[in-house]
Formats: structure tokens, C-alpha cells, sequence
């Protein structure tokens, strides 16, 4: 029991090495796959749903930030519009598209980060969500089922 639950927590985050430890554990290819699926799954509907009340606690947080530098005096810092790294990111969305983003968002960063970036990007497309939970599949399926067809014990 303690294994199926380190597994699901350990998905929660970082969906995309955990199912690589499940031979080493002594787990199946079905445990290991459910455990992994079930974690990224729940972590990925928590962020997604949730991600409108993180992105609002984070501009009321910088806006209470900037509001007390305003009071003690301080000068405020804006940040340019248009920087680099906002250049970027606006690239990548428009070259990948919401496919890819559902894909390689929640699987190369973390399933927290990269669904709320996800979210962000096209929260008001109704696809985006299901097509997460697909990928999380897919990609579960696929790491798992390659760690086990390498390490010859596919039971």
C-alpha cells in the first residue's frame, strides 16, 4: 500500500520520471501504470480547475507588493510588455498549439506548472482539459509500458 500511494504522490509533481521506479520497486506494469496515472490525473484536475485562483492570487500578490513599495516610498519597477522571454512564449504557443501544449506542458515541466500554464493559454477552449487527461494517459502508458519493455519484466 505504502509503494501505490509513494507513486501517486510522487506523480502528482513529477508525472514523467516516477513510472521509471516501479520495476526497481518490485511493481507490475498495471500497478505501476494505475499508480502513476491516478496521481498525475488528480494533480492535473486540482491545478487545472484551480488555476483561475492561483493566476488571481498572483496578481493580487505583486499588486500588494508594488502598493507597499508605493507607500513606503520606494520607487516601482514595472516590467517591460514586451520582453524576451514573453517573445518566446508567445513563439512557442503559436508553433505548438494547444496539442502541443496539452502534451508537453503537464509531461516536461510538472503536471502542477504545466497545467496551469496550459490553463492560462486556453482555459476557454472546452478540449483543453479532456485533451490533458489524454496525454497524461498516453504518455503514462508510454513511459511505463518502455521502462518495463527495457527492463524485460513486462508481468
Amino acid at each position: 500500500m505504502i509503494k501505490y500511494l509513494t507513486f501517486f504522490l510522487f506523480s502528482t509533481w513529477k508525472f514523467m520520471f516516477t513510472p521509471m521506479a516501479g520495476p526497481a520497486v518490485g511493481l507490475s506494469f498495471i500497478e505501476t501504470f494505475f499508480s502513476c496515472i491516478s496521481g498525475g490525473l488528480v494533480s492535473a484536475t486540482i491545478f487545472y480547475f484551480g488555476s483561475s485562483y492561483f493566476i488571481k492570487r498572483s496578481i493580487e500578490r505583486r499588486a500588494k507588493r508594488i502598493q507597499k513599495l508605493k507607500d513606503q516610498g520606494r520607487p516601482v519597477k514595472f516590467k517591460r510588455k514586451f520582453t524576451r522571454t514573453n517573445r518566446t512564449i508567445i513563439k512557442v504557443k503559436q508553433t505548438i498549439g494547444i496539442y502541443g501544449a496539452t502534451w508537453f506542458f503537464p509531461l516536461f515541466l510538472s503536471v502542477p506548472l504545466g497545467t496551469i500554464i496550459t490553463a492560462k493559454f486556453y482555459k476557454n477552449q472546452k478540449q483543453t482539459f479532456p485533451l490533458i487527461v489524454v496525454f497524461l494517459v498516453l504518455d503514462c502508458l508510454i513511459i511505463t509500458g518502455g521502462t518495463y519493455l527495457i527492463k524485460g519484466v513486462f508481468v
